[in-house]
């Protein structure tokens, strides 16, 4: 028997915490994914054959970690004030050196460390010459942001794409760095307020 794609609809469900609205959208996955995005919206996608119940009962079941991660962005969206360029390298530098002995038995040599106002990244890993790009609004963000952007980059000479074992290391790294990805979505505004520079 083939399974329908049904339409996307959103839900209103009663939690011991209150009521929360969330998207529902059936797709062809093997296992339910929720996403708090940016501005608190929930999204849940689930596979085609489970029933509206189904999802309800989720996110019921999932409401107080639900609502904690939406007043964990909430809390900490307001990016710090902007820091000079020095205040921006001397962050940015100690990100690196707490994160980098979790990598260091590893066989990952200590990377030379560049700063840029990106656009649309937090960082990036230029394994091969050895070096890895922050981006200065970074300086913008609460420490263990940093400290999760910085390892994330390291963690790419050990694995240079985003594939399995890349978020299995990130696993056993940092436990809760996903917890830290939420929350640095809710920082995509100094993203667009840094002004261009290089350190």
């Amino acid at each position: 028997m083939v399974s329908i794609k049904k339409p996307s609809q959103l839900r209103m469900v009663d939690t011991p915490g209150g009521p929360l609205t969330y998207t529902l959208a059936w797709k062809a996955v093997k296992n339910l994914n929720l996403r708090i995005k940016a501005g608190g919206e929930i999204a849940i996608s689930v596979p085609l054959r489970y029933s509206i119940r189904q999802a309800d009962d989720f996110v019921r079941e999932k409401s107080g970690w639900i609502l904690n991660a939406i007043a964990l962005l909430e809390r900490q969206a307001e990016p710090l004030p902007p820091a000079s360029r020095e205040e921006c390298a001397r962050r940015m530098s100690e990100a690196l050196e707490r994160v980098y002995p979790l990598v260091a038995p590893l066989g990952v040599g200590f990377p030379s460390l560049k700063l840029r106002a990106l656009k649309s990244q937090w960082g990036n890993c230029h394994w091969a010459q050895g070096y890895i790009t922050l981006n200065t609004a970074l300086a913008r963000c609460p420490e263990e942001l940093r400290d999760y952007v910085a390892l994330h980059e390291l963690v790419h000479f050990l694995h240079h794409d985003h594939g399995p074992g890349f978020y299995a290391r990130m696993d056993v790294l940092m436990p809760d760095w996903r917890k830290r990805r939420r929350a640095l979505k809710g920082y995509t505004g100094a993203l667009e307020k840094e002004p261009s520079r290089k350190v």
